[in-house]
């Protein structure tokens, strides 16, 4: 790409583009008062199971909502939203992230300042997503056991712009012989200083501590 100078200026729009309007919808969280969690990731991580976990919990006494991404289901929406939180759909066709304007859009007639939080569950991908600024406080990069230690290695650039690395369906980490020092040596060499943390949504592990972070606001361990 970085051989065709036409393609390069339109990607350098493009992402221009997206992060102009990345910062208006941050501003528009901040007056609004919502925390905004985006969570990001390969294929079958543990996304959806992750979040209905988290919405039931917060519920009770927290103002929770989720807008979930997919390229062409709405599979994932219908199962976060049996916790009764309120949940938008965003469609992506053959496009295999979220950007901005698509969260503007899913947004519309929703009353922000109704919401404590707000949760953003991007298309299933550890490469197209890295590029785009959803205007988010912080973005959570989940990758499952089953997945393989070197994921950090091969994915970079998604790893550089994580608040937190969060290691999924450990109650599989025995059977799959996976190795926990070895990701967070590789999560540590792409994105020095970014926290790890295990969980499990099945039985769970790590996930007082996750919830604890997010009553915090804040994603540092």
């Amino acid at each position: 790409m970085s051989g065709n100078p036409r393609l390069l200026e339109l990607r350098q729009s493009v992402l221009k583009e997206n992060d102009e309007k990345a910062r208006e919808l941050r501003a528009r969280f901040q007056n609004a008062g919502v925390f905004v969690v985006s969570i990001v990731s390969g294929p079958g991580s543990g996304k959806t199971a992750l979040l209905e976990k988290t919405l039931t919990a917060l519920q009770p006494h927290s103002r929770v909502g989720a807008l979930v991404g997919d390229l062409a289901t709405d599979l994932d929406a219908e199962r976060v939203a049996r916790t009764g939180a309120p949940v938008r759909q965003i469609l992506t066709g053959t496009i295999c992230h979220l950007d901005a304007e698509m969260v503007n859009t899913a947004l519309e007639g929703w009353k922000l300042e109704e919401l404590d939080y707000l949760f953003i569950e991007n298309v299933g991908s550890l490469v197209c997503p890295a590029a785009y600024d959803l205007g988010e406080d912080a973005r959570v990069v989940m990758l499952s056991v089953t997945e393989g230690e070197d994921k950090p290695l091969k994915y970079p650039p998604i790893f550089h712009g994580a608040d937190l690395a969060m290691i999924s369906k450990a109650d599989l980490a025995h059977a799959v012989e996976f190795d926990f020092p070895a990701v967070r040596r590789n999560v540590a060499a792409v994105s020095p200083g970014v926290p790890v943390l295990v969980v499990s949504a099945k039985t769970g592990l790590g996930m007082d501590h996750w919830f604890s972070m997010l009553a915090a606001r804040s994603l540092a361990i």
